[in-house]
């Protein structure tokens, strides 16, 4: 299995979080709380893919980090971003979501290891959530391998896009 380190979370000027969000941050934007996100997976639209959600549920608009934390159980490491990429600031508005996409192994490989569940956090500081692989429609577990995740999008068609196409 090839897992690679989970990223680090980087401090990012107000002008780099402009040119590498969207929506743009500001720099007053605080760090959404966990408390105020709810998470979600579902089934992809291909083999060994899951769509995966976050919405705002407090008050005010927070930030998440762009590269949503996506973990395998019993594994080391986290999917990595397509194409590759750097952390920052993802803007939701209250109410607002954003969607990401994970691929886990290639449709039909044999190579990697079998898990019962992903998690996946909002933000690198944040527990996040665990899903059964049944919740991802991989109901004979999820084979990990070479695992990779977009960034967040304002649509789920977005991002089922920028991970056919292995770019954001």
């Amino acid at each position: 299995m090839r897992l690679r380190t989970a990223l680090t979370t980087a401090v990012v000027t107000a002008a780099a979080a402009t040119a590498l969000t969207a929506p743009a941050a500001s720099a007053t934007t605080a760090r959404c709380q966990e408390k105020d996100l709810r998470l979600s997976a579902a089934p992809g639209g291909a083999q060994n893919t899951a769509r995966i959600s976050v919405v705002n549920e407090g008050g005010r608009a927070c930030a998440v980090d762009r590269i949503p934390t996506v973990t395998f159980r019993g594994l080391d490491g986290s999917a990595q971003p397509v194409p590759p990429s750097t952390s920052g600031p993802y803007v939701l508005s209250p109410g607002e979501r954003g969607y990401a996409a994970v691929r886990t192994a290639a449709p039909g490989t044999t190579e990697g290891h079998v898990v019962r569940s992903l998690s996946v956090a909002a933000d690198p500081a944040h527990y996040g959530v665990t899903f059964a692989a049944s919740a991802v429609g991989m109901a004979d577990g999820i084979r990990v391998w070479e695992p990779v995740t977009t960034l967040w999008h304002a649509s789920r068609g977005a991002a089922d896009r920028a991970l056919s196409a292995g770019t954001d």
